[in-house]
């Protein structure tokens, strides 16, 4: 299991310090293992002997912090005398804690000579520290451009400080360039896991001025369409002006040199990305299959377009040189940035081009419903070929880690479910309800007749429509277009409607109640059958919720629902947590950077124990509870090793909760903040202050919090509007991510009544 506190976000709360050396003949080294100290305090030894204070707290003798969180001492053992009792305390800014438990002893058995006492400070270890979660688009200071950037983080830096946090959470920061429009605003689907995205770059920063930049800053939300644009046409005059005499420095062969495995195949790909209008390698033409001859052919400067190459090797140098560069201030300054490694990649990346053999192109992946979305999420990325990543140790992966270490100390596993098995979609689907678990052990025919349910497959597989429920479908639309009538009044859908993918391309973004329609009756489905493996069957998900089931008898229910349990919620702990085994171990010992991992939705029972074993920590909200027996999570109740939050980028902020479901919010009100009488129509700052309150005191090791619920305790200075900081609808499939902080950081940091109230809560609370 690795330690946290042996991760790289300490060597930043806690710099080492040079270690002093004994000249003395025989010495006595202590090295103490304290968590329990905080970046203001210091360690000291005390005892009976003259050389430690007898006894003195003002006369102990102070350790050096070699390595948090492991501190030592080199003692004149020949001055210490042949027996003494000690201790170990912690002082800061005159106050004293003395360790807990009986005095150490020390005897010198027999002729003095050196040695080395390895201890553990006796105390609570319980270091914590708090957090702000805000996605870098969504950062606004005066210098930005329409959409926040990386030297933003400097300022938000700044602000983390002012109020005693230590950490900055972001999501992914990838490019997502596919389209040049709003549509790439979805930072989860990049087109390469190494390539940092070029919206983050401050091009003011590069020179950049005019009303333009002003105007678009300006804005309540990001314009991306916009800020793409004016970006762009910079990017691209500065690299005619300068691009190649930066290109000839060593400042820019040092990094290609440490990059060139990826940023080669990066550049090509961009270049055939422009140059056919799409991003979609597949109508390449020729190009379509990659080649390292293609690309060497590209990235020569003999090729008569190398420019239009070469400017994505200037573009990712003055990106990593601008992120670098505000992760060392913010460093500086005692702030950590904490990153996020989606699970998934886009079908039209780099990767997906250059690799494909790692991934399985003929099918998406995505998400089983959940509190996020009632239908199940389509994420279109296709899944992992495990068994092909295996072979060479997961190497890829590795790499992955490897870049993110270049910047972050921390980093989020989105979706780490997908790493004990993915939610795997059909490509004619569209929702994914008609999903099923990738492995898995789907029941074959001999297994369900043994359980009692033998297979029918026109009755349990094949769509059940009836004449009784058509009109709960379509709402009174005319359902005769898309229908052929059987017999007793069932119906199967025409030819040409059969899958969800067939009914999209005919209907278009026309008559939505018919195209909804359609897509539930292809889920009038108990069983799916496995594409891998014909003759097997998965339970379908949510299938209770089908006219399918509820037309079951009673005894065909019983059966139906034993099996059904049987699978999602036993049958394959062991075997997923196995797999997870073989993939997890390898890559969080990549780097040293701590690990958290986002363990939401429908979560086996397995997940938490390899989580604990590997050191990862688990991520807590309050709204969604691990105990589906709970209505609420218990904020007093977590485990050290978790990331407490309100909430996150795909649930609605503090204020906006509380007015979406008035009984959930009663019970709220009335069971978790003790409230009596009816609860308020809006979260007022003192309710919201309780709330992030309850989530600091909590055990949890890190409370990190979005920083609209920061700001939502303080009524003079939130936004008026509070459906207007959502930044994500997981149930939307082509949401607009463009949520911008409504006032500027330098304005941030002048509240000095709410960054006092917010720096007192976190010191309060021990963070």
């Amino acid at each position: 299991m690795k330690n946290i506190y042996e991760t790289s976000p300490f060597a930043t709360f806690f710099p080492s310090e040079k270690e002093v050396k004994s000249k003395a003949k025989y010495t006595l080294s202590l090295r103490v293992y304290a968590p329990t100290a905080r970046p203001s305090q210091r360690l000291y030894i005390v005892g009976s002997s003259e050389v430690l204070g007898c006894w003195d707290a003002e006369k102990a003798v102070p350790l050096t912090l070699s390595s948090y969180p492991y501190w030592t001492v080199a003692l004149d053992l020949s001055k210490l005398g042949d027996e003494f009792e000690y201790k170990f305390i912690i002082k800061e800014n005159g106050s004293t804690w003395w360790e807990d438990g009986y005095n150490r002893r020390y005897y010198v058995c027999g002729e003095m000579e050196s040695e080395h006492i390895d201890a553990t400070f006796r105390g609570n270890f319980d270091w914590k520290g708090a957090g702000v979660a805000i996605p870098v688009f969504s950062l606004r200071t005066e210098q930005s451009q329409g959409v926040g950037d990386f030297v933003d983080l400097k300022k938000m830096g700044e602000w983390a400080v002012a109020t005693g946090q230590k950490i900055i959470q972001i999501l992914p920061i990838n490019d997502t360039t596919q389209t040049f429009s709003w549509r790439d605003s979805y930072p989860y689907s990049a087109i390469s896991i190494f390539a940092l995205n070029p919206m983050y770059l401050s091009i003011r920063e590069l020179g950049a001025e005019g009303e333009e930049l002003d105007r678009l800053n300006s804005l309540e939300f990001c314009d991306y369409d916009a800020v793409v644009k004016m970006k762009f046409d910079f990017i691209r005059k500065a690299f005619a002006k300068s691009g190649k005499r930066t290109l000839g420095t060593k400042a820019f062969a040092k990094f290609y040199e440490a990059n060139k495995d990826w940023l080669d195949k990066y550049a090509a790909f961009c270049y055939l990305r422009d140059k056919n209008g799409t991003a979609n390698f597949q109508a390449w033409g020729k190009d379509a299959t990659y080649s390292t001859k293609l690309v060497e052919k590209l990235i020569d400067p003999s090729f008569k377009e190398y420019n239009k190459v070469a400017i994505y090797f200037w573009l990712q140098y003055q990106l990593d040189r601008q992120l670098k560069e505000s992760v060392a201030y913010c460093r500086s300054l005692g702030v950590v940035l904490k990153g996020d490694i989606p699970i998934g990649i886009s079908r039209d990346s780099v990767e997906a081009w250059s690799d494909a053999r790692l991934f399985n192109m003929n099918c998406q992946a995505g998400a089983p419903p959940d509190d996020f979305s009632a239908d199940g999420q389509n994420w279109g990325f296709p899944t992992y070929n495990w068994e092909v990543m295996a072979q060479d140790g997961y190497a890829w992966w590795k790499r992955r880690f490897e870049k993110m270490a270049d910047y972050f100390d921390l980093y989020r596993i989105d979706h780490i479910l997908g790493f004990f098995r993915i939610w795997e979609i059909p490509m004619d689907s569209i929702v994914g309800l008609l999903g099923y678990f990738n492995p898995a052990m789907p029941y074959s025919y001999d297994e369900l007749a043994q359980r009692g349910m033998p297979m029918n497959r026109e009755r349990y597989v094949e769509p059940q429509i009836h004449w009784d429920y058509l009109g709960e479908y379509f709402c009174g639309e005319d359902w005769t277009p898309y229908l052929d009538a059987k017999d007793n009044g069932y119906f199967s859908l025409k030819p040409e409607y059969r899958t969800q993918r067939q009914i999209l391309e005919a209907l278009g973004d026309k008559n939505d109640k018919v195209k909804n329609a359609l897509y539930g009756l292809t889920g009038e489905v108990l069983f799916i059958e496995d594409p891998r493996k014909p003759g097997h069957f998965h339970p379908r998900i949510s299938a209770q919720h089908t006219k399918s089931y509820q037309w079951l008898s009673n005894w065909e229910k019983e059966r139906f629902n034993e099996l059904y349990n049987d699978f999602f919620y036993r049958r394959h702990n062991d075997f997923w947590g196995a797999l997870a085994m073989e993939k997890l171990p390898a890559l969080v010992d990549a780097t040293n950077m701590m690990c958290c991992g986002e363990d939401l939705g429908m979560v086996p029972a397995c997940v938490g124990p390899v989580m604990q074993n590997l050191g990862i920590l688990s991520l807590e909200v309050q709204r969604m509870p691990k105990d589906p027996e709970d209505k609420f999570g218990y904020t007093n109740r977590y485990p050290y090793a978790s990331v407490c939050t309100t909430g996150s980028h795909d649930t609605s902020t503090i204020r906006g909760w509380w007015r979406e479901d008035w009984a959930t919010t009663q019970a709220y009100y009335n069971e978790i903040l003790w409230k009596q009488g009816n609860a308020p129509a809006d979260a007022s700052g003192e309710i919201c202050r309780t709330i992030v309150n309850n989530h600091l005191l909590s055990p949890s090791a890190l409370t990190i919090l979005p920083l609209q619920d920061w700001l939502s305790i303080d009524e003079s200075v939130r936004k008026a509007d509070a459906d207007s900081e959502r930044i994500n609808i997981p149930a939307i499939a082509n949401h607009y991510w463009r949520y911008r902080m409504h006032l500027t950081v330098e304005e941030l940091l002048t509240k000095e009544s709410l960054n006092e109230q917010i720096k007192g809560m976190v010191e309060s609370s021990g963070r």
